[in-house]
C-alpha cells in the first residue's frame, strides 16, 4: 500500500474537506523478536480474516466523527522489518480519531490476525 496514494485518494472524496481534521495511520512491521518466545523471529506466518476485518471497520466508521477507515492486511510469509498490516483513519477532532484507530488496531490484532512466528 501507498500511503501517499491512499491519502491523495481520501482527499478528492466528497465531504472530506468539510468533515476530515486529523488522518492517523497505523504502518505494522514484523518484529525481528517475540513477545511469547525466546528467540529471534525469522520469519511471521499471517493469515487475515478480511471478512471480519470488514465488519470492524463498517462498525467503527459508525463511531462519532469518524469520515472513513481504510485497512490493508497483508497474508503469507514475511521476514523481520516487512510492512504487514496498514490502517488509516480519518476523521473530524483528535478525540474522536485517536481512541478509533486504537481499539480497531487492537481488536483486529486479537479477533481478525492469526500468525505464526517461525523462530
Amino acid at each position: 500500500m501507498d500511503i501517499s496514494q491512499e491519502i491523495k485518494k481520501l482527499k478528492k472524496l466528497p465531504g472530506f474537506a468539510e468533515q476530515v481534521g486529523m488522518i492517523l495511520i497505523h504502518n505494522g512491521t514484523v518484529r525481528a523478536w517475540s513477545r511469547k518466545r525466546e528467540g529471534l523471529v525469522k520469519k511471521l506466518k499471517v493469515k487475515p480474516n478480511y471478512h471480519l476485518i470488514e465488519k470492524l471497520v463498517q462498525q467503527y466508521e459508525q463511531k462519532p466523527g469518524i469520515f472513513k477507515i481504510i485497512v490493508n492486511a497483508k497474508e503469507g510469509e514475511f521476514l523481520p522489518g516487512d510492512d504487514l498490516l496498514f490502517i488509516i483513519v480519518a476523521g473530524d477532532i483528535r478525540e474522536h480519531v485517536k481512541p478509533v484507530l486504537s481499539e480497531l488496531l487492537d481488536e483486529i490484532k486479537s479477533k481478525a490476525m492469526d500468525k505464526t512466528e517461525v523462530i
